[in-house]
């Protein structure tokens, strides 16, 4: 499928131009990974400063540096409580910590576990339940309930799903914050992706062992066709995540931007999100696994695009989007009807079939517009900030998301 056609790759190389102009291109992107760390840096000195419990990682497409302006994406933030102690083995229980056995059993949904509340003395089952945030199961199993860290947090009343949005100081962008508990091994139920390998030898084995050494996290959210969404919290490997996103080639990342741009701009019928970019991102990496590395080049990105559509198009079909990491975790159970079905599989073809059509029509950060201008040769029709001035106008945003951050951390003290 990859012999394409002339016009194919000179569609590839313009949108590649175009990509770059906009500020996916490898300076944009490791300028925004650099101050999204920094970032995360800053938060967790005022933590340790404070004598907090808690822990804060940058995630999603700002650390990532998979976003552009006119995306618009919010700060993903995830924080984590250092006091509680996640096992899924008796040997890992940590004395004067709060320790929770994760089970997993045939009535957990997979991608998903229930946590069982321990003493913190020795290692046995609390046997009391202490307080309205626990319930005891037909098992005799006290469970930690999923509301209870948003109970403890003020300001929470905007969620969307376990995420509490928040809007920014001037000069700070909208955050979507995420608060969730660590277990410190990687979960039993990913094991075999460890030893899971692609056409194309990625992620590398070098991946796979920071992967290991992360453990993961489990956040407060059920599954959407969970008989005890109140019980179930959902397993992520966020960190892992994060380590393969910024290990993608500049072509990979530049698919990822468009792939999102037709999200928003085509796929999800009447503005509802139906598809998340989670999904495509989970689409993505598995194209990149079962493809050779050296077809993700410029001069392939339309391909390596209708690749990555014809995928989606397929788990949509299926009504099933594997987790790259945990497989049984199916991402679109319970997503959409079969209504919204259809008219998303019917958008999906639309797009493919008239494909240069559909991407002059991309209005984020005028894509294409830019497009059209460099198909039809006429480089001075519309006066268009260079990239350069576009790298500036990012780095300005994000310094003064830096000094705004260290000013609001030092008023807290």
């Amino acid at each position: 499928m990859f012999q394409e056609p002339d016009y194919r790759e000179n569609l590839s190389l313009m949108l590649s131009e175009v990509l770059h102009d906009i500020g996916v291109n490898e300076r944009t992107v490791m300028g925004r990974r650099r101050h999204f760390m920094l970032l995360e840096t800053i938060w967790n000195i005022k933590n340790r400063l404070a004598d907090t419990n808690l822990t804060y990682y940058s995630l999603g497409s700002n650390s990532e540096g998979t976003t552009t302006i006119g995306l618009q994406s919010d700060i993903d933030v995830l924080g984590y409580f250092s006091n509680f102690n996640i096992i899924q083995d008796w040997s890992e229980w940590e004395h004067g910590k709060d320790n929770f056995l994760m089970i997993q059993d045939e009535n957990t949904t997979p991608g998903y576990c229930f946590l069982q509340r321990l003493r913190n003395d020795e290692p046995l089952p609390l046997t009391v339940i202490p307080d309205e945030h626990f319930i005891l199961d037909r098992r005799g199993r006290i469970l930690h309930q999923n509301t209870i860290i948003y109970n403890f947090l003020q300001g929470a009343q905007q969620r969307h799903g376990p995420a509490i949005a928040s809007q920014g100081e001037p000069g700070v962008s909208d955050s979507d914050r995420v608060y969730a508990l660590h277990c410190k091994s990687w979960p039993q139920s990913a094991s075999g992706w460890l030893d899971r390998q692609g056409i194309g030898r990625w992620p590398t084995q070098e991946m796979r062992r920071y992967a290991a050494s992360t453990g993961f996290f489990v956040v407060p959210t059920g599954s959407k066709v969970s008989e005890y969404p109140e019980l179930e919290w959902r397993i992520s490997t966020s960190l892992t995540e994060r380590c393969l996103m910024i290990n993608l080639n500049i072509t990979q990342i530049r698919c990822y931007v468009l792939f999102k741009m037709i999200l928003k701009s085509f796929l999800n019928p009447q503005d509802e999100i139906n598809i998340s970019s989670f999904m495509c991102k989970t689409v993505l990496l598995h194209c990149i696994e079962n493809t050779e590395s050296g077809i993700w080049k410029d001069n392939n990105l339309y391909t390596c695009l209708t690749y990555c559509l014809l995928e989606l198009h397929s788990c949509v079909q299926n009504d099933c989007c594997s987790h790259f990491i945990i497989p049984e975790n199916n991402l679109m159970a319970g997503q959409f009807t079969a209504e919204t079905k259809h008219e998303l599989s019917k958008n999906i073809c639309d797009f493919i079939q008239n494909d240069r059509q559909r991407l002059l029509s991309i209005d984020i950060d005028d894509v294409g517009h830019r497009l059209q201008v460099k198909l039809n040769r006429v480089p001075h029709a519309i006066n268009y900030f260079p990239s350069l001035i576009i790298y500036e106008t990012v780095m300005t945003e994000l310094y003064m998301n830096i000094a705004t951050s260290i000013s609001c951390q030092h008023m807290l003290f």
